[in-house]
């Protein structure tokens, strides 16, 4: 009988056939990489015949224990998102018949608190972010095209960095974008980010580029496609003397982009189709930010709420 981790292998190459983002693909890789060597060293489990309902139980509590490289117990988010991949894992031993489904179903996902969007910057935040760019080299005009491109889209990290030259329609002013489950979508791309990008292109890329046959929109120093760490890098580096209230990470400008979107009166449909989100439930939390700016600006302008403070 096949092991435990002889099926992750073959779990990890069906989810590389069917087209799964490498973002996915190791996110449940990392899971299963905690999850199996607790079970072999908890329980002595190593083939699928052997687990039990109790054992998932048991992981899902140890699970509340752990605690963060800070020593903070970890988000629900985050268990949440251990329990997902290892769900899935799991749902694709019942399809070829393992295991019973009734053993997943020990698997709950926990309660996230309903708060408002984290890490966002105001568009003033922005605005004073992009402006301690120096453009005065290639390098630096990457930079600044690459985070103007960021926030007018409001496109993930990964779908940024994916892109091609030929994903871009300076006509049109759009971008064609790679999304979740390898789904494409096209995104506007606003004035100024189209302007840097066209300058970028015309005129900038080409000196980073080594081969000609080399598609990647942004580049590093070496010519090949600029990689998620150098875009961290390049966060910390920009927002280094800038008194923030938030750690800005990438994802803090699609968050932003999204902010500023709802605040300004965007139709939550479109700004969900822009995002390229399943379902309206991921912008609960823009729905209640809204909700909070409406009140803020009944107790300013409402005349019962003046007459209450004087």
């Amino acid at each position: 009988m096949k092991t435990l981790y002889e099926h992750k292998v073959e779990y990890l190459e069906h989810l590389l056939s069917l087209r799964y983002s490498v973002r996915t693909i190791q996110k449940r890789r990392q899971a299963l990489d905690l999850f199996l060597p607790w079970l072999r060293n908890t329980f002595q489990v190593l083939t699928p015949n052997q687990l039990q309902k109790s054992h998932l139980q048991a992981w899902q509590k140890d699970l509340f224990g752990h605690r963060t490289l800070r020593g903070l117990p970890l988000k629900p988010s985050s268990i949440n998102s251990q329990v997902g991949s290892v769900r899935h894992f799991l749902l694709y031993l019942v399809n070829r018949g393992y295991i019973m489904k009734s053993i997943c179903d020990a698997l709950e996902r926990v309660k996230e608190p309903s708060t408002l969007p984290g890490s966002v910057l105001t568009h003033s935040e922005v605005r004073k972010l992009l402006k301690c760019i120096d453009t005065s080299s290639p390098t630096g005009y990457r930079d600044r095209a690459l985070l103007e491109m960021l926030y007018t889209s409001g496109v993930r990290a990964t779908e940024l960095l994916d892109l091609d030259v030929g994903s871009i329609d300076f006509e049109q002013g759009t971008a064609l974008v790679n999304g979740k489950g390898n789904k494409q979508r096209v995104v506007p791309v606003g004035k100024t980010a189209l302007r840097y990008l066209k300058s970028y292109v015309l005129g900038v890329r080409s000196f980073l580029l080594r081969e000609k046959t080399e598609q990647s929109l942004f580049l590093n120093r070496e010519g090949r496609r600029f990689a998620y760490h150098n875009l961290r890098y390049l966060l910390r580096r920009c927002t280094r003397n800038m008194k923030l209230d938030t750690r800005v990470t990438p994802h803090t400008f699609r968050r932003s982009c999204t902010t500023e979107m709802v605040r300004g009166g965007a139709n939550i449909y479109h700004v969900k189709e822009l995002l390229g989100h399943e379902t309206l439930k991921t912008m609960r939390h823009y729905v209640k930010l809204t909700i909070n700016d409406l009140k803020k600006t009944h107790e300013k302008c409402h005349p019962r709420e003046r007459d209450a403070r004087s």
